[in-house]
This record gives structure tokens, sequence and C-alpha cells, in this order.
């Protein structure tokens, strides 16, 4: 959940600008959580993990709340009014019917493109939040870990599912030209993806921190990384909040829904993806229609031919992307 999570900081901006003195609360994962250490936007993140009576616990210790937003899945509506919440804020159109019982106000989704961060600032009045500015999100601290001492790029080549993974041919040629641009490979991915890392570099040319990092370690990572090359994963995602110039490849995802919007637009951030992808066609996102979106949700059964979204994207592309952010050989 780190991408869905990091994706809603424009609502977040967007409360606090309009409820200057009110107390701003967001549950995230236990993993997710310490990001927000330092309060960015004066939001404080609780620890919430829906299989854990413990963290349960402690949000009924919060109870009365003047307004709730449930941006995603309905069904946290019925937790909402358990913590005595006044007012529930949500999408419209969830399935099953029951997920939007206890709603007070149901917004359709727009008729025209926009990014789930913009999409989901909607459900509260008011003009758009100011684009994000670095500043707007302090460093969270973390455990000591050591950083390459020499210029460095990173690549981070995990992802949600196999079905977003890039050819491991093809990771090795865009580190050879970034080696060439005279940066340090360094190896990124989440934990239990150094088996992606040993097909990539079986030889162990470069650098792999691949399963060894917390998010607030990753995010010290990325702050003094020249460069973050990744698929449509929450890495990218925290690539944006921490202002690393970042190329995002796009495989089944929407790079429209996940793209840098009007809030973003200060971000050095490019999207790489194979438009019109045919299989890319499907329009549900968090189980609503929206006849804008091209997307796929499709898992490894269901894909009759798994990878080929990721294999459209050339080096050539990315690279290109690359050169667009101001790296060159």
């Amino acid at each position: 959940m780190l991408g869905d999570t990091l994706l809603l900081t424009p609502l977040l901006a967007k409360l606090r600008a309009s409820y200057p003195t009110a107390e701003i609360l967001l549950t995230a994962s236990p993993v997710t959580a310490p990001l927000y250490q330092k309060q960015p936007y004066g939001v404080k993140a609780l620890a919430y993990d829906p299989r854990n009576h413990r963290s349960l616990r402690a949000l009924f210790q919060l109870r009365g709340f003047d307004l709730a937003i449930v941006p995603g899945d309905n069904r946290y509506s019925w937790l909402a009014r358990a913590l005595g919440a006044r007012w529930v804020a949500g999408f419209a159109g969830d399935r099953p019917a029951s997920k939007n019982w206890l709603m007070d106000q149901l917004t359709p989704y727009p008729d025209t493109p926009a990014t789930w961060g913009e999409m989901a600032a909607a459900l509260i009045d008011g003009p758009p939040p100011a684009p994000y500015m670095t500043e707007d999100w302090p460093t969270p601290d973390c455990r000591p870990f050591a950083l390459p001492t020499q210029p460095y790029c990173v690549l981070h080549v995990g992802a949600s599912t196999v079905l977003k993974l890039w050819n491991p041919e093809k990771w090795r040629a865009l580190a050879e030209f970034l080696t060439k641009c005279g940066l340090q490979i360094v190896w990124s991915g989440g934990p239990g993806e150094q088996c992606v890392v040993d097909e990539i570099d079986p030889d162990k040319k470069h650098l792999s921190l691949a399963g060894q990092l917390d998010l607030a370690q990753l995010w010290h990572l990325l702050a003094h990384a020249r460069l973050l090359v990744c698929p449509d994963t929450g890495a990218a995602h925290l690539g944006r909040i921490v202002g690393t110039p970042t190329v995002t490849l796009f495989g089944p995802g929407s790079p429209v829904l996940c793209g840098a919007g009007e809030f973003w637009k200060n971000s050095p951030y490019r999207a790489v993806t194979v438009a019109n992808f045919p299989c890319r066609d499907q329009h549900v996102f968090f189980r609503r229609t929206i006849v804008w979106v091209r997307r796929c949700g499709r898992n490894q059964r269901e894909c009759t031919t798994p990878g080929a979204c990721m294999d459209g994207i050339q080096v050539a592309d990315v690279r290109r992307a690359i050169e667009e952010l101001g790296v060159r050989e």
C-alpha cells in the first residue's frame, strides 16, 4: 500500500490548507507510517493493520472525528462510524452496495482524466492544493547504513507483481549506459526481491541493497541518488516525494492515474510506456468503472501474454527519458 498511500499527498495538502488548525490523522500500514514521522502538512500517521487487534484498539482511543475520508474501499466507512465520525466522505459506485450504507457523501469519479491524488483531493471542497515542494515533507530519521561514496543511481527492479518486472537483459543494458554516464549502479528491491537482482546481475558487478533497507532508509538512499529508475511501484512515488529525478516504467498500470498531474509538476519525473497497448483495456479502479481509465488488473493466471506490456518498453525509450532529466554520457 506504499504507493496508494503516498499518492494521497494532494489530499493531505488540501486538507491542511482548508483546515489550518485541525488535527489531521492518517491511517497507514506499519511499514509506511515511519515516513510520516515528522508530520508532513502537520499530519500524524497512525500505524494500522486490520489484522492486528492492537492497532485497532489504538484507533478506538481516538474516537469522535468530525470528518472521515475513505478514498478507496468503502467498507472502511463501517470503521469510521465505529470511531464516532460525524461525516463520512468517499467515492460513489463501490460494490457491493452494502459498503455504501454508512456513507454521508458519495462523490462520483470525474468524467475527465485525472491523477488518483487529485481525484482524492476533490473529495473536499476548495481550490486545488499548491504544487508539491520537497520542503513540504521533512526527512524522516532512519537507522544508519552505508551510502555509496561516489555519484550513483538507484535501479529499483522489484514490483508488486511479476507482471510489472522488466526484462533482465534490458536492465543490464541500462546499467551499462548509466555506468558510462559516470554513475555507480545500486540495485534496489523490497523484501525477498534479491532473487530478481540475482537474475539481472548474476556476477554481482554492482552493489545490491535489495531487501536490506526499510522505507526510511530507502528515502535516504533515494535522496542522495542522481537518478531513480523503477517499474510502476511504491518506490516511484517515494522518488517524487524525495525529489529525486525519477523514470517510471508503466506496463499494466496507468501513467495517467499515477502520473504527475498539477500537484507533482515541479518534480523531475518521466513516465515511459507503450501507448494504447492492446490488453491495457480495463476501465475499473477500486471496483468502480471509469470510462477514461485504461489499465490492466489481471493476475498471472488471467494474463495471456505475461510481461508483453513491459517487454514493449525499449532501453532507448528509457535512455531518452533519462537524458531529458539531464543525465547523459
